[in-house]
């Protein structure tokens, strides 16, 4: 029996729509095996599932298909609709089900699709939980029920979206974002009615982009991937601060009012140093992931704190906020998790907490983004045919090390697979521009000799 996960990546199952695993045959399999992993667990209780989905046009097919597997091996599938990732999470915890699932491809284009799990906690499964899943898969011709989208019947539950919006809106002071304007970017996605509501709740003005989803357009030039417009809006309008989401609502960017856009590095470090100075910040720790630049640790470090790092993926984020008693982590790419909003990543949430801080100290976002001061940093990510082991290459590896060995504590190289993509990305930090741009294309050069790029 295999001990490699074959299907899941970094974030769930991923793949093109129609493709050779993400197709209502294999969302069929990835049912029952999930049943039968729910069912094999000590304590077994419910059989509850609650699914969620972005706005693909591929979402219901796939749902259908998903519940179908769940039902064929006992288990009671509820649809939510459309409703954000965070969502999914909070009501798989609140509600006692035995799993929460979510249909989408987060920041991937409309033609992806992807399936991912949360466990009774609210938490993605481990990279164990997936093998096992992986390893219960009905074999391909036993998939029989390969539903079309229509004819199954899926529970839907009611009013699924209004907890997590009461939850959301309580994390502010009633009306204290009157007299705000704010532009807000849903990407065509999940947040198209969650995030306006609180926020309209709240008092705020508001001028939206990605808010008439069509099935094909989610991602589309618009949402956290895509944060130039939102940039343009907030200086044309004279707004507050953008904010933009991915297509499932996941992840936040901001932008502030002079149209600069901050990561998810920027929006942690403010969070974090602000903790800091309240004595919030939980064991006085910050989680991020490799990715993060070197510049966090040094303001968290300046302000009395420390950093943890973790793999790329925000589960595995997760998993080291716990391990470290952490309150506090999250991703440049704008996963942020504050569990005292939502076990998981939560753009929303993030973007409430950091209004709070500007609430609170009276400072706008473009001075609040002061407290760090990042390494220069460059990345490319090549397109794959095969993603062979990096260590069994034979230039790339003797770059790496050669930079490093050069860089010292000056810098640092990272060369990794994507979780998610057929892509390599590679990422350089260091004293200067310079340097790094010299650097990383060291790195290009020895990957294109080793790899074939497409």
């Amino acid at each position: 029996m295999s001990s490699t996960r074959n299907y899941f990546g970094t974030d769930g199952v991923r793949g093109p729509y129609g493709g050779p695993v993400m197709n209502e045959a294999f969302a069929w399999r990835l049912g029952a095996a999930a049943a039968r992993f729910v069912r094999a667990q000590p304590g077994f209780r419910s059989e509850d599932v609650l699914i969620g989905r972005d706005t693909r046009a591929s979402g219901p097919a796939l749902e259908h298909a998903l519940a179908a597997g769940l039902e064929s091996e006992g288990m009671e599938p509820v649809s939510l609709g459309v409703v954000p990732t965070p969502a999914v999470s909070l009501l798989t915890r609140s509600e006692g089900a035995a799993l929460g699932i979510v249909i989408t491809a987060s920041h991937n284009p409309a033609g992806d699709n992807g399936i991912k799990f949360f466990g009774p906690a609210g938490i993605k499964l481990t990279d164990a939980d997936e093998l096992r899943i992986e390893q219960l898969l009905p074999a391909a011709e036993d998939a029989t029920v390969r539903p079309s989208g229509t004819g199954l019947a899926i529970a839907p539950f009611a009013s699924a979206l209004a907890g997590y919006l009461d939850l959301m809106s309580a994390l502010l002071p009633p009306r204290s974002l009157a007299g705000w304007m704010i532009v807000l970017d849903t990407a065509n996605g999940a947040t198209c009615v969650s995030s306006r509501t609180v926020l309209e709740k709240l008092g705020a003005s508001l001028a939206l982009m990605g808010n008439a989803p069509d099935g094909a357009n989610i991602n589309a030039g618009v949402g956290s991937e895509h944060p130039g417009k939102l940039a343009a809006a907030v200086k044309a309008r004279g707004a507050r601060l953008g904010i933009a989401h991915d297509g499932d609502g996941d992840r936040c960017i901001l932008c502030d009012e002079r149209g600069a856009v901050l990561d998810g590095d920027e929006i942690l470090t403010i969070l974090a140093l602000h903790a800091l100075r309240e004595g919030k910040l939980g064991k006085k720790t910050l989680v991020v992931t490799v990715q993060s630049n070197l510049g966090v640790d040094a303001a968290v470090a300046a302000a009395g704190g420390r950093v943890c790092r973790s793999p790329v993926g925000d589960r595995y984020v997760v998993e080291r906020m716990l391990a470290e008693g952490a309150e506090l982590g999250g991703e440049s790419s704008g996963h942020v998790i504050c569990t005292a909003v939502a076990p998981t990543g939560d753009g929303l949430g993030a973007a409430l907490k950091v209004i709070e801080v500007m609430l609170a100290t009276g400072k706008p976002l473009s001075e609040l983004r002061r407290g760090l001061a990042k390494f220069p940093q460059l990345t490319a990510a090549l397109g794959m045919k095969e993603k062979p082991p990096l260590d069994s290459l034979k230039t790339l590896p003797a770059v790496i090390a050669a930079l490093e060995a050069e860089f010292g504590t000056r810098g640092r190289v990272l060369v990794r697979y994507s979780g998610t993509e057929a892509k390599l990305r590679l990422l350089v930090e260091g004293p200067t521009e310079a340097v790094v741009k010299a650097a990383l294309e060291k790195l290009v050069a020895a990957a294109r000799a080793d790899l074939t790029v497409v």
